[in-house]
Parts: structure tokens; C-alpha cells; sequence
């Protein structure tokens, strides 16, 4: 299947998503960002994102019905004194479709919102179609005005088969406007364009031809520092610093040769959602790169919204990969031998 009905409902969405995140980034105060119940942050355009992204994929592809596994849900709006807070949010939300012609006349009430938003609880898995959502990758970035990412898959029977995702901070190649949007079906490539839909056509991205892991770039997250990671860049003779990303947007890096290894080993008991990885995952592989788990089986999203896996996510080329899993085996069993002997003393 080609999936161009999907596509182009998913580029309008992530598009006009990104359009409503541009405009809170501008104009966010400290005093916006809320905290969720497991306290990280949420602000109006995590909201806003997955509202508008929700109601375009329900109209666009009417009468197919819509299963979105997504990050938000409305329970923090409904609560006392979220009145105002909802209010701002449905204006947003309303003033991103009117950017769009088709969309002029739709209208949505605060209770639209709520349903829109509340779409994404869907649990995803091995059965059907289920778009999978993160309204804003990355809002710790965000909030401090840095790369973000609007990310949004398509699973079809536990497998991704489509992944589109805006990163209106990334410089884009090909214009002197900064946003890019990137795009891939399974089997069709992967592709960049810019976010504002200019007269540039899509662009084929490609992974780096990098041979020598000594020269590579690689990139991890913006939070703590993983030991682990230094430990495996030593032993393929990195030397160059790490590129500390926010989000998914380490994955477009990857994708079209800006970096060559992303690593990403979390603390213990920390399992990852599909959401932060399932469109990230599909356009780094039709650019030709490689994601796997720590032992090199590729990640398995169809078991729930969170990933079931062994620890760590290594991302790179095909060219290097074998080095690299052999440096993170070395290195997972060098920590191993080093707990088991702080156990002893």
C-alpha cells in the first residue's frame, strides 16, 4: 500500500499542530507551563497540538475511524479552575484551522476540545490501524524556546508503516526559513521539506556514509549525562563532545547525515512510549539508518503504548552499527562486573 491518503492527512495535521506550537513558543511565560500528575510539563500547545492533529485526521479520513494513541488526555482540564486555561487553548486551536482554506469555517467549542484531545486513548497494539501522537516532543526544550518536535506514526497490525514529523527549530538546507517537515512511508524513502510549504519540493534524505566511528557525530538527550554513552563513544574513538538534543529531533539529525550514533540509555525501571520513537524510528530507517535495542533486535511497537525491550535504543547506519553494538556490548558488561563487585564491598 502506498498510504498517500494517510500521508497528506498526516503532513496537513502535523503541519497546522506545528503552526498553533510556533505561536505559544513565541509568547510562553514561565508562569504558562503547568505540570502534569507525574510532574513533568505541559503547556497549552501540548494540548492545542493533539486537539488539532486529532480533529484533522477524523475529517480527513471520515468515515474510517479514528485510533490515536497519544501522550495528553482532558482529565487535568476538567478539573476546577482549568475553565480559563481550556478557553485559551480553544482559541488557539481555532485560529491554527482558519490558517488552513478547508478549514476556514470550522469553529470548535471547549467541549470538541476535550473530545479531540481525549481521541488519544487508544492502547495501541498488534490488531488494526492506530495513529500513534506526541503533540510536543520534547516540551522541556520547548519551554526554554530550543528544538521540539510535532511527531505522528501510523501502526497498521503492530507494524509502522508511516511517520511525519515537524521540527520548526531545525534549520532547513534548502531555505531561508527554519523549520523542516519530514516524512516516510515504509518502503517510499525518506524526505524533507520546509514547514512553510514553500516552492522547494521535497528533498530525499539520506543517512551519512561515515565509514570511521572516530569521526563520527553522535547525540543523546538534553537531560543528565548516561555515563554508558562515554564509556561507548571511548571505545569507538569518539573524541568530539556529544550533541545534546531535545526530542525526536535526534532522529531527523540522523536522517538526513547531521550525526551518525544516537544512544539512548535511560535509568532502570524506566520503560519508553511508542510515542517518542514510533515516527522518529520510521524516517531514520527509509533514510537507510538502523534502530534497535541494546542486543540489535529492531523495537517492537506493537505491544501497548510503551516499548518492551532490553535496555538502551542505539540509532545509527548500517556501516556502523556492528562496531557500535560491539562497543555497547563491551560496555553494558564492563557496568555490570563494576555493580556486581560495589555489591561485595
Amino acid at each position: 500500500m502506498s498510504y498517500e491518503k494517510e500521508l497528506a492527512a498526516a503532513k496537513k495535521a502535523v503541519s497546522l499542530a506545528a503552526r498553533l506550537s510556533q505561536a505559544v513558543q513565541k509568547s510562553l511565560l514561565q508562569s504558562d507551563v503547568r505540570s502534569k500528575s507525574d510532574k513533568s510539563p505541559v503547556t497549552a500547545a501540548d494540548y492545542g497540538s493533539q486537539a488539532v492533529i486529532s480533529h484533522v485526521l477524523e475529517r480527513e479520513l471520515h468515515p474510517e475511524p479514528l485510533y490515536l494513541v497519544a501522550e495528553e488526555n482532558a482529565e487535568d482540564l476538567q478539573k476546577n479552575g482549568a475553565e480559563e486555561f481550556l478557553e485559551s487553548i480553544t482559541k488557539l486551536v481555532n485560529s491554527a484551522l482558519a490558517s488552513d482554506d478547508s478549514y476556514a469555517n470550522s469553529s470548535l467549542s471547549m467541549e470538541d476540545i476535550r473530545k479531540a484531545i481525549d481521541h488519544g486513548r487508544s492502547q495501541g497494539g498488534s490488531n488494526g490501524r492506530h495513529w500513534i501522537l506526541d503533540p510536543v516532543d520534547g516540551t522541556r526544550g520547548f519551554v526554554k524556546g530550543e528544538d521540539y518536535a510535532v511527531a505522528l506514526a501510523l501502526l497498521v497490525e503492530g507494524k509502522v508503516v508511516l511517520g511525519v514529523m515537524a521540527c520548526p527549530k531545525l534549520e532547513n538546507h534548502k531555505s531561508s526559513s527554519s523549520g523542516c517537515l519530514f516524512f516516510a512511508t515504509v518502503g517510499g524513502g525518506a524526505y524533507v521539506q520546509s514547514l512553510e510549504g514553500d516552492s522547494h519540493p521535497p528533498q530525499k534524505v539520506q543517512v551519512s556514509n561515515i565509514e570511521n566511528p572516530e569521526e563520527a557525530t553522535f547525540v543523546e538527550s538534553s537531560h543528565k549525562p548516561i555515563p554508558i554513552h562515554s564509556s561507548i563513544a571511548n571505545k569507538l574513538g569518539i573524541k568530539a563532545p556529544p550533541l545534546r538534543i531535545h526530542s525526536q529531533v535526534k532522529y531527523a539529525a540522523l536522517a538526513r547525515g547531521n550525526a551518525e550514533i544516537y544512544l539512548r540509555f535511560t535509568l532502570k525501571g524506566y520503560r519508553e512510549f511508542i510515542w517518542n520513537h514510533a515516527a522518529g524510528a520510521i524516517i531514520t530507517t527509509e533514510a537507510g539508518g538502523v534502530v534497535c535495542d541494546a542486543d540489535g533486535n529492531p523495537l517492537d511497537f506493537s505491544r501497548g503504548n510503551h516499548l518492551e525491550h532490553k535496555t538502551g535504543i542505539v540509532v545509527s547506519t548500517q556501516m556502523l552499527m556492528p562496531r557500535i553494538l560491539k562497543a555497547v556490548r563491551e560496555s553494558m558488561e564492563e557496568e555490570m562486573l563494576l555493580s556486581e563487585t560495589q555489591l561485595k564491598l
